[in-house]
């Protein structure tokens, strides 16, 4: 159960607004029905786009990599009334060949939420084309979805 002042300072955003997270990108209300992996993504996010949702429950949605790159997904947490026990975010190799799950604990993710203004999670991938992503979570609240991609080379 989340404290009152823990509540506050959440849904006050210490860690920015919900404008800044979203920036200059428009929203994908991720209705359509991508092919992948052998079913079907809402949506396909890039560095332009964003989509909205609710907790509990889960997503899917489709990353295009032109080249082995880290994909980081980010989650800005608004109308939060319970953190829930676990959020999850599984990234796909193109084809499914392989995947990475990263999971939170729902307290931690609001703690990341608190401290930075989102919670993110990020994968290296090595395949080129349309990677799965999936996450799911039993938090009680709206987030606003985004996702950037970052090419290895770059980081070094």
């Amino acid at each position: 159960m989340l404290t009152g002042a823990l509540l506050v300072m959440v849904l006050g955003g210490c860690g920015g607004s919900r404008e800044d997270f979203i920036g200059a990108r428009v929203q994908d209300v991720c209705k359509a029905s991508w092919p992948v992996c052998n079913q079907f993504a809402g949506c396909i996010l890039g560095p332009e786009s964003y989509s909205e949702g609710r907790f509990p429950g889960r997503g899917q949605l489709i990353v295009r990599v032109p080249e082995a790159s880290t994909i980081k997904v980010s989650f800005f947490l608004e109308e939060v009334t319970a953190a829930g026990e676990e959020t999850a975010v599984t990234v796909h190799e193109e084809g499914c060949r392989a995947r990475q799950r990263q999971s939170s604990t729902g307290r931690a993710a609001l703690d990341q939420m608190e401290k930075f203004g989102e919670f993110t999670r990020q994968v290296d991938v090595t395949g080129v084309g349309d990677h799965l992503v999936e996450f799911d979570s039993d938090m009680q609240a709206r987030y606003v979805v985004k996702v950037d991609v970052t090419p290895l080379r770059v980081q070094e």
